[in-house]
């Protein structure tokens, strides 16, 4: 059993930056692999990025690469994600998840999942 806390949300000007992080316990957090996910009102929840346990390597949505940046601290259990040039349509709640299988964009696969926090970007 994993539990994940998402914080860092809030609000933003449209071109600004927020750094969103999720903390784990529980079972050994360096194990699984860990995932961002979005949800907008009336939207379907929607991958944004993804890390592997051992780091090496990451998955973004077309829409965030080159803007967003995934990290994890096995050493403190945290996943961080670093989110630059924000964009209105960057609003939504973020949503941490963890499972130990390999990562994927497919949210059924992850066992774990935070409450999420809320960002919103204005323009």
């Amino acid at each position: 059993q994993v539990q994940l806390v998402e914080s860092g949300g809030g609000l933003v000007q449209a071109g600004g930056s927020l750094r969103l992080s999720c903390a784990a316990s529980g079972r050994t957090f360096s194990l699984y692999a860990m995932a961002w996910f979005r949800q907008a009102p009336g939207k379907e929840r929607e991958f944004v990025a993804a890390i592997s346990w051992r780091r090496s390597s990451t998955d973004y949505a077309d829409s965030v690469k080159g803007r967003f940046t995934i990290s994890r601290d096995n050493a403190n259990n945290t996943v961080s994600l670093q989110m630059t040039s924000l964009k209105p349509e960057d609003t939504a709640r973020y949503y941490c998840a963890a499972d130990t299988n390999s990562y994927t964009r497919r949210p059924g696969m992850y066992a774990y999942w935070g409450q999420g926090t809320q960002v919103t970007v204005s323009s």
